[in-house]
């Protein structure tokens, strides 16, 4: 890997391109800020996980931001033909779920990082399926890739991406981008502040549970104001989103909205 990792020229023309694409679909309305002199690297982005379209309202928000992150993403990306050579072309990171080389994703960031990277990561590892649309439990790879690089980390929330690509996708994708086009809902993606991951104690596995917890709390304070008039439940509910209580984070488990998000209970 090169000491200073220069951005692929047909990563930036993708990333252009996003922001002919992505108006065609939505109204993509993007607010926060990095600061300049994270713009360029090294810097973790964590991103939660709406719909399967995230990656491409992502890359127009970056774009605008002046910013040309490298994904982590599933291996399946990267054997599918065509989509695959572009995502080695364009210098993204992959991903093994489930195999024996997912060790290896962690190593890789923190060089990419190391590099002068920007690095975008979504911390649920998924599309999450919280009921109430709020971030899930994350998983410690991100808090790890922070202390391995001393990276820091911004949190970047996204909301109504699923106005324009439900859950099922490809399921019915016709339709739904058919849709998308006729009614182009305003879709969201806001730039928090840099999480504060200083001062943990305990052991190594301690300090990233830790410090997974804070980096989505801040993706879930970046979002309220994007979500600000349904805090408890959405107004849109994509019907092919199948809940999952199995990894609601603890306070929402609990039944009620933490004082940070807003006031009133979600509903069981």
């Amino acid at each position: 890997m090169d000491a200073y990792w220069r951005v692929p020229w047909v990563w930036r023309a993708l990333l252009r391109l996003s922001r002919l694409v992505v108006p065609l679909l939505c109204r993509l309305r993007v607010s926060g800020a990095v600061p300049d002199d994270l713009r360029h690297g090294p810097l973790i982005l964590a991103a939660n996980h709406v719909s399967p379209v995230d990656p491409l309202m992502l890359m127009a928000a970056c774009s605008r931001a002046g910013i040309a992150p490298r994904f982590m993403a599933t291996a399946g990306l990267f054997k599918a033909p065509v989509v695959g050579s572009i995502m080695r072309a364009c210098g993204h990171l992959r991903v093994d779920r489930r195999t024996a080389e997912v060790a290896q994703a962690l190593p890789a960031a923190a060089a990419a990082l190391q590099a002068g990277s920007v690095v975008l990561v979504y911390p649920e590892g998924r599309i999450g399926l919280d009921p109430w649309m709020w971030p899930e439990r994350g998983k410690t790879g991100v808090a790890r890739m922070a202390a391995l690089s001393g990276a820091p980390v911004i949190p970047v929330a996204q909301w109504d991406a699923h106005r324009v690509l439900p859950y099922a996708a490809p399921a019915g994708l016709i339709g739904s981008l058919a849709r998308a086009i006729r009614r182009r809902p305003v879709v969201h993606v806001r730039f928090g502040e840099p999480v504060d991951l200083s001062g943990l104690t305990g052991t190594a596995g301690a300090q990233a549970m830790r410090a997974t917890d804070l980096i989505v709390e801040g993706i879930a304070r970046t979002l309220v104001p994007l979500r600000a008039d349904e805090l408890q439940v959405p107004h849109h509910v994509d019907p092919t989103r199948p809940p999952d209580l199995s990894r609601v984070r603890r306070h929402r488990a609990a039944g009620t909205t933490p004082p940070s998000y807003g006031a009133g209970t979600i509903p069981a």
